[in-house]
C-alpha cells in the first residue's frame, strides 16, 4: 500500500480527493491536514509515503510547509495540487522540494498514476505546467543557480527526454519506445548525469532553459 496525506484546507476538496482513493486498491490514506502547522505534525506523525499539498493554505502555505519539512530533513515525496498553472509556484516549489504538480482538475487514473509514480522515486508535472513553462521559458528567470550547459544527449536520450517533459513514467515511456522499464531507466540516468542534475524535474527544467525541448526531433 502506498501511504498518502492530505493537506487540503476546502473540505469539499479534501473530502473528495480521499473518496477517490479510496476507491483504489493500492492507495490508502493515513492522514489529512487543513492548514500548514497541522501539516507538519501530521506528517511527522505518519510518516506517508507522499504528501498531496495544497499550495494555498492557512497558517503555513505550501511553500513554507515544503522549506520546513526539507530543512528538517523529513520531506516525503510531495505532489502539489493547485487551481492555478503559475509558472512561479512551479519553479519556487521546486527548489524547495516538491517533486511533482497537477492541477485540481485533473482526472483520478492520472492523479494515482502521478503518486505511484512519486512513490517509486520519481517525479510529475502536469503537461499543461510543463507546456506554460516551455512557452515561457525564454521570459523566465529561473530559480536555479546556472549551470554549464549539458553534455549533448544523444537521439533517443532526448526522445526520453521529452516524454518525461510530457509527465510519462518510466513503464508508459518503454510502452511507447518499445524498450525496457530497466532500458529507459538507464536513460534516465543518462540524461540526469549529463545535465548535472539530481532527479527528473530539474532537467526537464534545465532542458526547458538550455532550449532543448522546443527543437524538434530529426
Amino acid at each position: 500500500m502506498i501511504r498518502v496525506c492530505i493537506v487540503e484546507d476546502q473540505t469539499l476538496v479534501r473530502e473528495g480527493i480521499r473518496s477517490l482513493l479510496g476507491l483504489v486498491d493500492d492507495v490508502e490514506v493515513v492522514g489529512e491536514a487543513t492548514d500548514g502547522e497541522t501539516a507538519l505534525k501530521i506528517i511527522a506523525e505518519t510518516r506517508p509515503d507522499v504528501v498531496l499539498l495544497d499550495w494555498y493554505l492557512p497558517r503555513l502555505n505550501g511553500l513554507e510547509v515544503l522549506t520546513r519539512l526539507s530543512a528538517a530533513k523529513r520531506l516525503p515525496p510531495t505532489l502539489i495540487l493547485t487551481t492555478f498553472g503559475d509558472d512561479r509556484i512551479v519553479l519556487d516549489g521546486i527548489e524547495a522540494g516538491a517533486r511533482g504538480f497537477l492541477l485540481k482538475d485533473v482526472s483520478l487514473e492520472r492523479l494515482t498514476s502521478a503518486i505511484r509514480t512519486l512513490a517509486s522515486g520519481g517525479s510529475a508535472i502536469d503537461p499543461a505546467l510543463t507546456e506554460r513553462l516551455l512557452h515561457h521559458s525564454e521570459a523566465m528567470e529561473c530559480a536555479f543557480s546556472s549551470l554549464e550547459p549539458p553534455e549533448p544527449l544523444t537521439e533517443r536520450e532526448l526522445e526520453v527526454l521529452r516524454l518525461l517533459a510530457a509527465g510519462h513514467s518510466n513503464r508508459e515511456i518503454g510502452g511507447l519506445l518499445g524498450v525496457t522499464e530497466g532500458t529507459v531507466k538507464n536513460h534516465v540516468s543518462n540524461i540526469l548525469s549529463k545535465m548535472g542534475v539530481r532527479d527528473r524535474t530539474r532537467a526537464v527544467l534545465k532542458a526547458l532553459e538550455a532550449g532543448l525541448l522546443s527543437r524538434p526531433a530529426k
